[in-house]
């Protein structure tokens, strides 16, 4: 197969004019409070074979582009996620993707083999490949919603990490290693993969931060170019050591974006631009890998009972034994059985048994795809108005400080750039009153747009930018006694302490 100038000019026009297309989409999904998944998908079986006339079945090229759209996407939650708000959540969120994909695993598999007919080793698959929810759904719906930070935490460190066992599963069933080696066998694979991810996710996590706050780069593009390619860096080096990269590259982004790094603003924009590429074309490829002939009503039935198996039994039980580590109210555990949120990852993991040629993938590919357009119709538009029927939701509580740091490689300082939120106590206090450390200096203050130049008795307001100046060695100690005051006000020093 043979790729000219002519071709490539054929597949620009066509690329940026779907990719633009889908662009302004957001738009038109993010009013109809839809998750923008099902406008791609849509787009993508538009241009398929049996509409527009676009060809593509090769179920490997699919399966190997969906897991690098999926590593730019959990890298991209990684960034974002602010391990403050997890962190809380955490021990639930570890138990929902792990024991909970084991619950959820095992009770849409028993369904699906005596209530729809199935047979044992696509029960379990259809159980596997549904159990997972998505972090592109989850980051994108749930930042929208003013839900408090321990749900939140607790549904995003699930969506970035139960993408990883669910991988492994699939895979060892859709292979035979499974029925070759036995569960126990199995199980002992996946706690390695996991551990092992998750250990290298957090070497290449701390080293690259490491390297990154000590690399004085001629450009500030360079910056998140260099971040991104270290949690790539973590998802190979871990996929070549037989451990599970998923978790590699999670883990590793949430230690990248969580230190404090040069760009750090600008690295997050970066990663959130490439996500949305990554969901873009990874949603428009699944829709071009369906052929809509082969759905019949009959499986539009399975789907229907799959898809209300999923979401009504399997989900809540699933949410109320992974709860056992960190108890929640029955209102908390109804929300969050309802925003197990479905999307690519499911219809991505469908490949890997369609790529292997296990007896009946296809049909499977079908049943998933069809399940997770119910689930997201049926959840998505809906968990504005079950937050609010259940109380869980409230007002988010804005950041009291945005700071953003920019490396001044001749004399071996850092521009903080320090932006004072509507609730940060930094505002009435005057420059003076900051007592910086020796050394670190405010340079200017822009407010409305006007450059101010300040004195000691220059008052901070808020919405002001403030830039300071510090060397490299009092960086650490002015962003402390700046978040110090920033919480605490003028007397941070002494109530801090």
């Amino acid at each position: 197969m043979t790729f000219d100038v002519h071709q490539l000019d054929q597949f620009l026009l066509v690329g940026a004019g779907v990719t633009l297309l889908s662009i302004l989409a957001v738009r038109v999904s993010s009013r109809a409070g839809l998750p923008s998944l099902l406008l791609y998908l849509l787009m993508g079986v538009l241009l398929g074979d049996q509409v527009i006339g676009i060809d593509f079945s090769n179920a490997e090229l699919a399966h190997a582009l969906g897991f690098a759209a999926l590593a730019l996407i959990l890298a991209e939650g990684g960034l974002t996620t602010s391990w403050d708000s997890v962190r809380p959540s955490m021990r639930l969120g570890l138990s929902l993707a792990t024991l909970g994909v084991a619950v959820s695993v095992s009770i849409v598999a028993v369904g699906a083999h005596f209530l729809l007919g199935m047979s044992w080793e696509l029960s379990v698959l259809l159980g596997a490949v549904t159990s997972p929810t998505d972090a592109a759904a989850v980051f994108s719906v749930l930042r929208g919603l003013p839900l408090s930070q321990r749900l939140v935490g607790a549904l995003e460190a699930e969506s970035g990490l139960n993408d990883a066992p669910t991988v492994v599963l699939v895979t060892l069933i859709s292979t035979g290693a499974v029925a070759d080696h036995g569960i126990p066998v199995t199980v002992l694979v996946i706690v390695f993969e996991l551990v092992a991810g998750v250990a290298v996710g957090l070497a290449v996590g701390f080293g690259g931060a490491w390297l990154m706050r000590r690399a004085a780069l001629p450009s500030s593009g360079l910056y998140p170019l260099s971040v991104l390619c270290l949690a790539l860096l973590a998802y190979g080096v871990a996929s070549a050591a037989h451990a599970s990269g998923f978790a590699a590259i999670y883990v590793a982004a949430l230690v990248l974006g969580n230190s404090e790094l040069p760009h750090r603003i600008a690295t997050r924009s970066f990663a959130e631009g490439v996500a949305w590429l990554a969901q873009i074309g990874l949603f428009v490829m699944l829709g071009l890998l369906l052929t809509p002939a082969r759905i019949t009503w009959s499986m539009v039935g399975i789907a229907v009972v799959g898809s209300l198996l999923l979401t009504f039994v399997a989900r809540p039980i699933t949410v109320w034994v992974s709860s056992v580590v960190q108890p929640l109210g029955w209102n908390e555990v109804a929300f969050v059985s309802w925003a197990g949120l479905r999307g690519a990852v499911p219809i991505v993991l469908a490949t890997i048994p369609l790529a292997e040629g296990v007896t009946d993938a296809e049909r499977l590919f079908d049943i998933v795809f069809v399940i997770v357009v119910i689930s997201t119709v049926l959840t998505g538009p809906t968990l504005p108005w079950v937050a609010r029927g259940l109380g869980v939701d409230r007002q988010l509580e804005p950041r009291s400080l945005d700071l953003e740091v920019a490396p001044l490689e001749r004399v071996s300082a850092d521009m903080l750039q320090v932006t004072i939120s509507p609730v940060s106590r930094l505002h009435g206090v005057e420059v003076g009153e900051l007592r910086l450390p020796e050394g670190a200096s405010v340079a200017m203050v822009v407010r409305d747009r006007h450059a101010i130049v300040p004195e000691r008795r220059t008052v901070l307001r808020r919405g002001d930018d403030v830039l300071i100046v510090t060397p490299h060695g009092l960086r650490e100690p002015t962003v402390a006694r700046l978040r110090t005051v920033s919480a605490h006000g003028r007397l941070g020093r002494w109530l801090d302490e």
